[in-house]
């Protein structure tokens, strides 16, 4: 018998891959738990409400947890999961010690009342998900249709989302290579970075980087973020907001900032140095319909990305712990 081509067995592979991803995303529906829990939808938006109201940073907390779960190995909750004294979790890992406890705190909310409405019903992967594209709604943002029917990680290591997630120090070409590796365009990741139109930086993301001249950062900007981020090294948790004109409505003003040398973060100020980002920075600051358009289109394609269904994973029944 003659020996297969190596070219041969990747196009197979190749083409199993692709027939198992479209599998996972036809049991996936808009309408998943119809049945199962009719009250879901309305759980969700009334929890995320009650504390957005409360605490209005939660709608950044919740996006930026929806992030760090989806991106590096798919949208199954993972990120959630406690460490113990067994294991080291996702949420220990040095790049997530700082994700917003608003976030954590607005998800186990969803998932108790859920699980006193619905047992054993709702994963907490499409609590994350829905959480996600409602909170952004309340600020101002894009809405956009979530297909439900998520199963939960059985699994959740620190060691892996080592490097997987983006940082604000990483070259452009890092973090173009980064989102191409997952299937995402240039263009979407400049339209995902646009989730910087709310929520905040700590000092210690930037502080070094604004105390060195001829960066990027508009003068007077550069003088006040020195200021304001002073005694960072006494208290690290200070921070300031990524969007300094609109800092809690989702808009495009984080794209009409960046030309003006307004952008906090260094990945801010790369994405219009690089001459591979910069034309779609140019095109969401002067097109706000254009922006939400990617913006959503490209969280939606985010909250499928790695998606586990049927028999694989499982339904928590509390988001910090594997069943």
């Amino acid at each position: 018998m003659a020996e297969q081509s190596p070219l041969k067995s990747l196009s197979l592979l190749l083409f199993f891959l692709t027939l198992l991803a479209s599998t996972a995303e036809s049991r996936l529906s808009t309408d998943f738990y119809s049945k199962s829990c009719p009250r879901f939808l309305d759980i969700v938006r009334d929890t995320i409400t009650n504390k957005q109201i409360t605490n209005p940073t939660t709608a950044a907390a919740v996006i930026r947890l929806f992030f760090h779960d989806c991106f590096p190995n798919g949208c199954d909750a993972s990120v959630l999961v406690s460490s113990t004294a067994f294991n080291s979790a996702e949420r220990d890992s040095s790049i997530n010690l700082s994700l917003p406890g608003d976030g954590f705190d607005v998800i186990t909310r969803a998932k108790t009342a859920l699980e006193l409405a619905c047992p054993n019903t709702v994963s907490c992967s499409d609590i994350i998900s829905v959480a996600t594209r409602d909170l952004l709604v309340t600020v101002g943002g894009p809405y956009y249709s979530v297909f439900l029917g998520r199963r939960d990680s059985r699994t959740s290591k620190s060691s892996l989302v080592d490097d997987l997630l983006p940082v604000p120090s990483s070259p452009i070409s890092k973090l173009i290579h980064q989102f191409e590796s997952r299937g995402f365009s240039v263009q979407e990741m400049v339209a995902l970075s646009g989730a910087h139109s709310i929520g905040f930086s700590h000092c210690k993301e930037f502080a070094g980087r604004v105390a060195r001249n001829n960066t990027g950062y508009n003068p007077r900007f550069a003088d006040a973020l020195r200021k304001a981020c002073a005694n960072y090294p006494k208290d690290p948790t200070i921070s300031v907001f990524n969007d300094i004109m609109t800092p809690n409505k989702f808009d495009n003003m984080y794209f009409q900032n960046i030309p003006k040398g307004l952008g906090v973060l260094e990945s801010d100020h790369g994405l219009y140095s690089d001459p591979r980002t910069r034309p779609f920075v140019d095109l969401y600051a002067r097109d706000q319909d254009r922006f939400f358009k990617d913006f959503a289109r490209a969280m939606q394609k985010l909250s499928l990305y790695g998606v586990q269904t049927g028999r694989r994973g499982e339904i928590r029944r509390r988001c910090d712990a594997i069943n």
